[in-house]
């Protein structure tokens, strides 16, 4: 794969005595939507940090578009890579204009004021994710899912090359949760790449064309998503029988989860 996005080669990352990612090795394509899935505590949202840089590998190394990400300017990378966390706090009084105007800061020469396209891009923005009525309200005034909204938003008017998305929807309703994702994999129609931590197997096979699952700090499948998203995989990885379906309606991939059974 000539054309890697990212390679990361025998990766392993430690917290203290704790290794929490441990020889990973793996080669991301642009212009997919990518979705990790495994267990609470087996890595998955280290390994979107290690991608971004926030974190260093202590062994190994991850190229991104060639080039070792720990080389790169802060600014740099912030035209490049946006992140939507799963939680989002934030202890000062700013609007919701001015949360998602946030997004274009690494596009605007530093001591500039943003010019009307700026404004323009983040208008935009927030009249596809339904909260230009919020414009003007401030953001410790929103409720869980309208805030998450927000940071979706912001991270969409960053307007980079990859989107990370870290448990993005946990606190959105259904509705919005799929709004959102959609306005994810229209980008990634469009060229984009979205790189997604998932807790729901079905949201993940409903948006995602590839699908890695990770288990104990390493990859234990991966591959595009109606090949490697199966009741084996899923035993493996979670634990839990289950049967894998295709939804009589969408043509989709369902997974369906047995009750756990009692003793």
């Amino acid at each position: 794969m000539a054309d890697a996005l990212f390679h990361l080669r025998d990766v392993s990352f430690a917290f203290g005595p704790r290794e929490v990612i441990r020889n990973l090795t793996w080669r991301l394509a642009p212009g997919h939507f990518y979705g990790i899935v495994g267990p609470n505590g087996c890595g998955k949202t280290t390994l979107l940090m290690l991608m971004m840089g926030y974190y260093a590998p202590q062994r190994g190394e991850i190229l991104f578009e060639g080039r070792p990400v720990g080389t790169y300017r802060r600014r740099a990378l912030a035209t490049k890579m946006a992140l939507v966390p799963q939680d989002f706090t934030i202890n000062f009084d700013f609007s919701v204009f001015d949360i998602v105007m946030m997004g274009r800061y690494p596009h605007i020469p530093r001591f500039s004021s943003p010019v009307r396209g700026e404004i323009e891009k983040v208008r935009g923005v927030m009249a596809e994710m339904g909260i230009e009525g919020l414009a003007d309200r401030s953001v410790m005034a929103l409720s869980g899912g309208e805030k998450q909204r927000v940071v979706f938003a912001r991270a969409l008017a960053q307007d980079t090359s990859v989107l990370f998305l870290d448990e993005a929807t946990s606190n959105m309703d259904i509705q919005h949760t799929l709004h959102a994702l959609a306005r994810v994999s229209d980008r990634v129609s469009g060229g984009r790449t979205a790189i997604g931590v998932f807790h729901d197997l079905n949201l993940a096979a409903m948006f995602c064309d590839r699908l890695v699952f990770m288990t104990a700090g390493q990859i234990a499948v991966s591959g595009e998503t109606g090949n490697v998203l199966n009741e084996t995989a899923i035993a493996r990885v979670f634990g839990v029988e289950s049967r894998v379906v295709r939804h009589p309606l969408t043509g989709g991939i369902q997974v369906l989860f047995h009750k756990e059974s009692r003793s």
